[in-house]
Parts: C-alpha cells; sequence; structure tokens
C-alpha cells in the first residue's frame, strides 16, 4: 500500500508566449492523506486543469515542491517518472478516450502495456469491470456502450494499477443528469473500496459537497471552500 499522501507547497505554473507572462497557478499550497478525497471548484479559467495536470505529473510547475506518496517526482529521470505515473496515479476525464478498435476489456488493460508485472491482471480487468457493472460487455467496443458506459470503462481503467492517488478532470461533465449522479456515485464507492486519495475538478458543487476536502481556485489563487 502506498503510503506519504500528496502535498503541494507554494506551487506556480507561468506560462511565456509571443503574447506574455501568463501565471496560471499562483501559490498553490494543499496537503492529503491517504484515503482523503478532494474536490476542486472555480471558474472556468481559474487553472483547476492545470493544477490537476501538475498533480499528475503531466506538467512541470514553474516553482514550489511536490511530493507525491512519499517522492518528489519531478526530480526523477523521464522514464523514471513515466513508470511512476503509470503504476502510481489513475486518470479519468471528460472524455473517456477509449481506443475504438479494442473490446471493453483491451481498454481497461491499456496502462498494463507499457510496464507489464502482475500476470493477474486480466483478472483483475474483469472482477473491476464486474464492479462497475460492466460484466456483461467484455467484448464489446466502445461504438456499442452509452456514454455511462464508456465513463465507467474509462474508470476501471483508471483503477487496474491499484494506484495511490486517483485524478478525475470533470468525469460527468459530457453525461445526462441521472448518468452522471451514478457515475458520480460509482467513482465515490470504488475510491473508498480502494482506500486511495481521489481528486475531482468539477462544477457541481452537490458532487463537491460529498467530499472530505474542498478548495476553490480563483485566479490562480486556492482557497478552502468550507472555510
Amino acid at each position: 500500500m502506498n503510503t506519504g499522501g500528496l502535498h503541494l507547497n507554494d506551487v506556480t505554473r507561468v506560462y511565456e508566449d509571443n503574447a506574455g507572462r501568463v501565471e496560471v497557478l499562483r501559490g498553490i499550497s494543499l496537503t492529503m492523506q491517504p484515503g482523503n478525497s478532494l474536490a476542486i471548484t472555480g471558474p472556468s479559467g481559474s487553472g483547476k486543469s492545470t493544477l490537476l495536470h501538475v498533480i499528475g505529473t503531466l506538467d512541470q510547475p514553474s516553482s514550489g515542491a511536490v511530493s507525491i506518496l512519499g517522492t518528489d517526482p519531478f526530480a526523477m529521470s523521464e522514464p523514471d517518472l513515466a513508470r511512476f505515473r503509470n503504476e502510481n496515479i489513475g486518470f479519468v476525464f471528460q472524455d473517456h478516450h477509449l481506443l475504438p478498435q479494442y473490446s471493453v476489456l483491451e481498454n481497461t488493460l491499456i496502462p498494463t502495456l507499457a510496464f507489464p508485472g502482475d500476470n493477474n491482471l486480466r483478472d483483475r480487468a474483469t472482477e473491476l469491470l464486474e464492479h462497475v457493472g460492466l460484466s456483461h460487455r467484455l467484448d464489446h467496443h466502445p461504438a456499442q456502450l452509452s456514454g455511462g458506459e464508456r465513463q465507467r470503462v474509462a474508470i476501471a481503467r483508471a483503477l487496474i494499477k491499484q494506484p495511490g492517488l486517483l485524478l478525475c478532470d470533470e468525469p460527468t461533465g459530457n453525461l445526462d443528469v441521472e448518468t452522471a449522479s451514478s457515475v458520480a456515485k460509482l467513482i465515490s464507492g470504488l475510491h473508498v473500496r480502494a482506500n486511495n486519495m481521489l481528486i475531482v475538478v468539477t462544477h457541481s458543487m452537490e458532487l463537491a459537497g460529498q467530499f472530505s476536502q474542498h478548495v476553490e481556485l480563483r485566479d490562480g489563487l486556492c482557497k478552502d471552500a468550507r472555510a
């Protein structure tokens, strides 16, 4: 079991181009312990997705310190960082990003292809798909699924390596109200079952209210939304 939690200390992210200098994150500090859940809300353009990309090691901060599960990921070489990300961080995006030519089971196993390890991952994938209610869809392809079913496959795929940190960027944004509620409950239930850290970027205050922590981003700054 991964330990160490998540720690961000005065993290900034600055972009510079021909139009000038843009400070997207202006000094973000937050802490999460294993088993906790965090909702990130805020208006469009406030830096929510950028923050999630930094936490997910997809983007490097301009300054500040990041520790994930007791590790400084940005001190690693690129190959080591890729392995760390693959083994410790799961991602669920607003768009499911399933590969149309592969079956539900094959899509779930995709994160295992880059760094093969446990020979029982196929069994784990089958078990996860059963937990998300898709045991009858293993051989189906994405085009044969509803929007909610595709997102359920994406959730199973994100959990296949048993990550200590699960990141979701507007995971219910493309779904109707009823399906969004079902997917949100599924994510929360699987988080409790896995006892991992869960971070969700969302516009839904109802969903955010279900999490143990809730922060709001505005103009690149972060504050406790429940303070």
